[in-house]
Parts: structure tokens; sequence; C-alpha cells
């Protein structure tokens, strides 16, 4: 278990912005950063990241957080390894508890003991590449002759996997590693009951995550063999899912984002020749179809995509099916085809990174526009086929989120095709009318499965029907995380003297407890905090180890405005910060929870009044209902309001 202080050294070093935006395409908008948030579909940015908070917040779907939950929601970290990850990214120790019991760490670490374990294998391929007869001859002949320079192989960490069906296995259980996490990690397979390597005979890729660690492989064998794969994947585990994963994206995310658009390949070596030769900003679906998952990856870099096929028509006409996912994801999309026979690993080997970025800037072409074009020359004069090919044609159309493009789209078409316009769109708008309509059957059904009576996480009701989560309690909460710690000046004269914010408000609330038990937690630790004279501060409830007072506090502190230097700089307006009153926001604040109170207290007298037979204990409740109102009405003076019965 990592120490309390670790844990705290950690988030206060981690650089939020720094690590966010390495997901997500951040711009600075006032002190904040804002972009596409990650966890669900948006067209304008409603992401947004505070450095100074050191939180993020996403006023579309009100997902909320600090750059460690940020890790565990995008990556599917633990906390722990979330925390591990910030560690060796900025360069700090971690210092542990050693009591920690092993089945929880077990449980914590899995994942980490898989991506150790994809780690080790990825320096056995090398090693075996670099330093075994086999590895040169084989392996090392291999990427020779696809033109791989050395600096390359080691910086993709290519290997070769020994044709032995034990080799690996050998060797890392010999290192002490466990044959369950190898078998869990996809390296070792069981062939009656003996453990045998899943990769053999075989030239490696691995494969990285967006932080770069190693989570699968991808091998080709080298031989003729009919009945055997040419490419093989690790197969899914707990780190890797392919239809989740980009190859190369560690590698190119950097320059994906610093030219604004993205290359598209299918294999390894084209990924690999490309980068060689300069032109980095280039990942590959490792010939898979094209997943929603994938799309979403990309559009967090890059709302451009180009799309490099090879030349074979036949191929590319069952390659752009897959293409409407990116279309779905409002990414612009781009398709180059190569002159057959080339492919985009031969391309620019045989003519240089130059001619290749020549010839895509000459020849890209829309998608919709590109498919156009290719099927209208495959249908020649038969009405039918042209018939089907519109409906295709038109169906992608469809998918396209933007009104906007999708009006240009159907106008270029209609010219392409010669059909009247207004037949497109009548066709464009039937298709999104029945996709409407199929969408709504799936909400209405999903509803109909939802218990119509939930239970609450928290008991929300008073005994007057009110809402529980009270406006005035979650109003002095926000008080004390936003003013805890500042100091006031008291008394006059001689007995003058500055107090915490905290220690004032405390005072005043004396006796007092919150009806809501989430606030009443959070009002008990500030009260520890002040006996213990270690106020918690606001990054205290940010980063606190129960998620629901953590996303709680994100969302009360966190605005999605600021006030602009312009109002001064452009207008002489000047606008005074809610900083700078603070005082008369305590004051005010204070005075309707008071109100609030009383007027409370009244109540339950008064329902007593009504319930009682005892002339004596209604007199009383006469007694006090009339002190509480002059209270009421002393307060609201003070307070410039008045006071309704």
């Amino acid at each position: 278990m990592i120490t309390q202080r670790s844990i705290s050294l950690i988030l206060e070093t981690a650089n939020i912005v720094e690590v966010i935006g390495e997901y997500v395409r951040l711009k600075r908008t006032g002190s904040n950063h804002v972009g596409l948030c990650p966890f669900h579909n948006e067209k304008t940015p409603s992401f947004s990241v505070s450095p100074s908070r050191g939180i993020y917040k996403c006023f579309g779907c009100g997902v909320a957080g600090n750059v460690s939950k940020f890790l565990m929601d995008h990556e599917h970290f633990s906390y722990p390894e979330a925390l591990r990850h910030l560690a060796e990214k900025y360069h700090l120790e971690i210092e542990e508890i050693k009591s920690e019991r092993p089945e929880d760490k077990a449980e914590e670490n899995l994942k980490e003991s898989l991506m150790v374990a994809n780690g080790f294998a990825q320096k056995f391929y090398s090693e075996a590449l670099l330093n075994t007869d086999d590895g040169k001859a084989i392996g090392g002949s291999y990427f020779t002759e696809r033109g791989f320079r050395d600096d390359t192989v080691k910086k993709f960490q290519l290997g070769f996997a020994p044709k032995r069906e034990d080799a690996f296995f050998k060797e890392a259980t010999g290192s002490g590693y466990n044959e369950e996490i190898l078998k869990n990690a996809g390296l070792v397979s069981e062939r009656g009951n003996r453990k045998v390597d899943f990769f053999r005979d075989r030239v490696m890729f691995p494969i990285h995550n967006f932080s770069g660690r190693v989570i699968g492989f991808g091998g080709r064998i080298l031989t003729n063999e009919k009945n055997i794969p040419k490419y093989i994947n690790t197969p899914q585990s707990p780190i890797y899912d392919k239809s989740k994963t980009l190859y190369g994206i560690f590698f190119s995310k950097n320059s994906v984002r610093k030219s604004d658009e993205c290359i598209l390949v299918e294999g390894y070596t084209d990924v690999i020749s490309l980068s060689q030769a300069g032109i980095e900003n280039v990942v590959a679906s490792s010939g898979t179809s094209l997943t929603t998952e994938q799309a979403k990856l990309i559009r967090r870099m890059t709302q451009n995509v180009t799309i490099l096929y090879d030349g074979d028509s036949a191929g590319l006409k069952a390659a752009l099916r897959g293409i409407d996912i990116l279309l779905e994801e409002d990414l612009n999309v781009r398709v180059v085809a190569l002159p057959e026979p080339e492919d985009p690993d031969s391309y620019v080997r045989a003519n240089g990174a130059l001619a290749l970025q020549e010839y895509i800037s000459k020849n890209k072409s829309d998608f919709i526009l590109f498919k156009t074009r290719l099927l209208l020359n495959e249908i020649g004069s038969d009405p039918y086929k042209k018939a089907e090919a519109i409906k295709d044609i038109v169906s992608s159309i469809a998918i396209v989120p933007d009104a906007i493009k999708r009006a240009l789209l159907l106008k270029e078409c209609s010219s392409l095709l010669s059909v009247d316009e207004q037949i497109l769109i009548s066709e464009t708008n039937k298709l999104k009318r029945a996709k409407f309509s199929k969408e709504a059957n799936i909400s209405r059904r999903d509803a109909q499965l939802v218990s119509p009576d939930p239970q609450p996480v928290h008991d929300q009701r008073t005994p007057d029907g009110q809402n529980n989560f009270d406006l005035q309690e979650k109003d002095i909460i926000r008080l004390l995380l936003e003013y805890g710690n500042e100091e006031i000046e008291t008394g006059t004269g001689e007995e003058k003297r500055s107090e915490r914010v905290t220690k004032l408000i405390l005072e005043d609330l004396k006796g007092i407890s919150f009806e809501n038990s989430l606030l009443n937690k959070i009002l008990e630790e500030f009260i520890e905090g002040l006996k213990n004279e270690t106020i918690p501060d606001q990054q205290h409830f940010v980063n606190h180890k129960e998620k629901e007072i953590s996303d709680f506090t994100i969302g009360l502190v966190y605005s999605p405005y600021e006030i602009s230097p312009n109002w001064y700089s452009m207008h002489d307006i000047v606008v005074t910060d809610k900083r700078f009153i603070f005082r008369e926001d305590i004051r005010s604040s204070m005075s309707h929870f008071k109100r609030k109170r009383l007027k409370t207290m009244e109540n339950e007298y008064l329902e007593r009044m009504k319930t009682s037979k005892d002339e004596q204990e209604i007199n009383q409740c006469q007694t006090m209902v009339k002190r509480l109102r002059e209270k009421r009405t002393a307060l609201a003076k003070d307070r410039g309001t008045v006071v309704l019965p």
C-alpha cells in the first residue's frame, strides 16, 4: 500500500494538463483548458481542465475528477496503478506500507503484473533477434529486407520468437515469473499437460498503449506453410483489447496533434516504414475492421483522418465498408489509393517520404466523393446497379452528424451521380428518421428494464418533504472549501485579532449537525481538523479516498466561468472577484443557513401545537415560535431582507 506522503507528493507533482493532454487535445481558454470530452460523444468542447485546482470536469456528461481519477476512468487503471504510472512519469520514488494484505495486493496489481510480464517478453524477443543465430538469420534478414535501420528496430522494440516451443516459457519461469500470469498475458498456452510459447518462430511487433507500455504483440511467420496464419496477435486479456488499440499510437500521438492529421494504414510495417522516413503521424488498424473505440481514440487527437490504401481495387472496396464508423464520430475522412501494386511500405521505400507526401497531397479525396467515383466506375450503364450504388452512398452521407457537411456532400454527389439533389435529400432524411425511430425504441425498451423505484444512495428527503441535499448546508460546505484557511480580523482595538474562517464558522455552528449524511461527513472532517490544528484544504477533498466526497467537491468548486480581464482592459469596467468580498459571502450564507434552521424549528413547534392536547405544552410551543420568529426577523433586518410568517 502506498503511503499517504507518497500519494500527496505524486498528486502535487503531476501536471494535470500535461497528463490529460496526452489523451485529449486541449486548448487554453483563460486560466483553464478545454477539449472534446473523451468519455462521451460531443461536437462542441465541454471538457474543462483547471491546472490551478488540479481537476477536470465535463459540463456535458458530468464526469469530474483529479489526475489519478482520469487515468482510472480512461485507462482502466486501479488507484494504485494510476499513482504508480504518475510516479514513473515524474520519476518519483514510492514509499509503501509493508502490512498490506497479500490478497489485496494481488488483486490491485494484476494488470501491473501483466504489463511487467509483457515488458520482460519484449526484452526477451529483442535479445533473441539481436543475439541468437536464428534471430539474426531469420528475423534480422526479414527486417533488413524491409529496409529497417537498427535505430528503427530499437525504437519500435522489434524482436524474434525462437522456434523452440518453450524457449520463452523456460526463460520467464526461470526468472521467477508466475505461470498463471504468463498465461493470462497471452504469452503462454497449454498443450495437453505442457506449457508452450504462444509465439514461436515469428518476427515480433510489440503493441504499446497510449502511455508507451507493452500490452500485447503481433507475430509474423516467415515460412510459406498454408495451414498456419501469417499473423497472430496476443489473445484478449485484462490489458489488451484489439478493438480498442491502434498500432503505433504511442510513437505518433505528438506528431498527430502537431500536424492535426492522422494517417491511417493497415499494417505494422506500413507504420514503421513511414515513421522511419519521417512521416510520424501514422497509426495502423492492424488488419481489423475499424471500431468505434479506435475512431474515438483518433478523435481525441485530431478530427482529420487520411486513410492510405493499397492500390488493389477489390481490397479497397471491401475496406471502404468499415469507414462509416469514422464518419459517425464526425471525423473529416479523406482517402488516398496508391497506384497498383504499391502499399505504403513499398511506395515510401521506392520513392521516399517527400514523393509520398506529394502524392498524398495531390490525390487525397473526401471519402464520400471517393466512394461515389469508385462505385460509378464499376456499375457502367446498369440502372439497377446505379440505384444500389446511390443507396449505398446516401447511407454513408446520412451517418455524417454535421448538417452543413451533409448538405455540401449531397450537392456534390448529386452532380457526380446526375441525380436530382432533392431526391438524395429525401432519401437521406428517410434513413435518418428510421435511425432515430430505432434509437427511440431502444431507449424506451431500456427504460422499461430499469426498476421503477430505485433505492437512493442517501436519504434524499426530510420529514416535511423538502430535498435533503439542503442548499444552505451545501453553501456552508462551499464556504469551508473555498475560504476555510483564509483569515478574518475580528474584534476592535486591543481585542482585535485574526481568526481562520473555519474556526469562526464551526463556532457559529456549534452543536449543529447537517441533515445530509454526505455533507455531515465533510463537516466532521473540518471539525476534526480544527481540533488537531490541521484544517483540511480543498485539495484534501478533491483527492479524497471516498469517491462520493471527491466527486461532490469537484462538482461544487468547479465553475466553467471566470472573470475575464477584458472587462477592464477593453471596456474599463472593474469587476470585483468574489475572493475579495468573501467576508460578505460568509456573512450572507451563514445568515441564510440560520434563518432556514430557525424556520425548520418553528415548523416543528407549530406541528406539535396542532397535535398536542396539553394546554401547557401548547403555551410553551407558542412561546418558542414567538422567540424563533423574533430571531429570524432580527437576522433578516441585519441582511436587509423581508421575513414572511
